[in-house]
């Protein structure tokens, strides 16, 4: 019999410990924000019906890169390839009963079935931040001022993105002011979606509107008021961008994405806009609503590329290794007795020599070591060393956890 193949899913990710402790940094950033903003955060499983993506979402994500299947009771099911239309169902439900406006955060896991590359995996989560029931560009300013917050607390600086704004309204009435038919207006639309993977982009978009299309598309009121509120919130790093239009169909307004600008890695990081009518399908009724998603994966490479990873934490701050099996219990009370006191403590209980147990402590980047056996349980005295600097000092147990809490304060 073969072994069984060690390889994850193509396109998906293992996180071990080390790379967990980034994901959950990103994580903290991610709830941190929000929560300063007020925004409450909910979730909602990753299995949903799957007509709730057709004809609500880019048809392409629907025909060739959802996961769809049917279950065993013969229905359709999809795991979410993103999550508007599930935060819009759940809001459609209980509409009645709700206070809006709403300010609600999710990092939903999100499935698309397409070629795994530099940026794009098959599985990925995704913060997502979303406002119903405010109908103003207040709603568009606070989640722009939102993205900027969370770009800066992770490290980066106004020079290292760019924010750019459209919206699809000048779209919508440059293509009726052209006298296009129905077809050739979806012709558009998609191809200005895929304007930086096609490289004959502008010959392609004047044999389709028989002119240079960007030339006709001019900001409008609404651009030149969110950019005023913007710089209000001391947010600057903002151009209009009249080619931008997001794929999703669902879009009705302003769109806006985040760009690095970083030469290596110069591409779209994440993005939002205004949805007002997604509500109406679900038999809701029509508020104004925006929003935003911003992957993992994306954030990551942006932040790897500018040595903005923090490193790696201990597990723990304190190795408890005891000389032998019966000092194993006295190891564990001790433990708890620092844990109390707010110091996280490790036991080996492998029976390891000691020199053993110290080497694997500091290769985990365990600061304190502490020894363990008969002369130190019987003399309530016991080493604590501390392994950068390799000093030891003798203390009874009460002074443990104060020593070890105000050398932890110096480092």
């Amino acid at each position: 019999m073969n072994n069984l193949k060690t390889d994850s899913y193509k396109g998906v990710r293992d996180f071990y410990p080390e790379d967990m402790f980034i994901q959950d940094y990103i994580y903290s950033v991610w709830h941190s924000v929000l929560q300063s903003y007020g925004y409450e955060h909910y979730s909602a499983s990753v299995l949903e019906p799957s007509e709730i993506y057709e004809g609500k979402t880019s048809a392409e994500i629907v025909s060739e890169q959802t996961y769809t299947f049917k279950d065993r009771g013969d229905r359709r099911v999809t795991l979410r390839p993103e999550m508007t239309p599930t935060i819009t169902r759940m809001v459609a439900k209980k509409q009645k009963s709700l206070s809006f406006p709403l300010r609600w955060y999710s990092i939903p896991n999100v499935f698309r079935y397409e070629r795994p590359q530099r940026g794009r995996l098959r599985e990925h989560w995704q913060l997502n931040v979303d406002i119903f029931g405010l109908d103003g560009l207040e709603a568009e300013a606070e989640l722009i001022e939102i993205a900027s917050a969370i770009m800066r607390n992770f490290g980066l600086k106004d020079g290292d993105f760019i924010i750019k704004i459209n919206d699809r309204k000048i779209l919508e009435e440059a293509l009726a002011g052209l006298g296009l038919d129905e077809n050739k207006k979806i012709l558009v639309r998609k191809l200005l979606d895929r304007k930086d993977k096609t490289k004959d982009f502008e010959e392609q978009m004047i044999e389709l509107v028989g002119q240079s299309f960007e030339k006709i598309l001019q900001p409008n009121e609404k651009i030149q008021e969110l950019t005023r509120k913007l710089k209000a919130r001391g947010i600057s790093n903002v151009v209009f961008e009249p080619m931008l239009i997001r794929g999703f169909d669902y879009y009705t307004g302003i769109v806006f994405e985040i760009f690095d600008t970083n030469k290596d890695n110069g591409r779209s990081l994440f993005g939002g806009g205004r949805y007002d009518n997604l509500l109406t399908l679900f038999g809701g009724e029509k508020i104004g609503t925006a929003g935003f998603g911003m992957g993992d994966v994306t954030i990551r490479e942006a932040l790897e590329l500018r040595n903005l990873l923090p490193n790696r934490l201990c597990p723990a701050h304190v190795a408890i290794c005891p000389t032998n099996e019966l000092a194993f219990d006295y190891a564990a009370s001790l433990a708890n007795r620092l844990r109390v006191a707010g110091i996280d403590a490790l036991v080996n209980y492998d029976g390891k020599k000691i020199g053993e147990q110290i080497k694997r402590a500091d290769k985990k980047g365990i600061p304190f070591i502490i020894c363990v056996g008969d002369e130190e349980i019987g003399k309530n005295i016991f080493k604590v060393k501390y392994l950068k600097s390799g000093k030891e000092k003798e203390l009874p147990v009460e002074q443990i956890a104060d020593f070890v809490s105000k050398t932890l304060s110096e480092r």
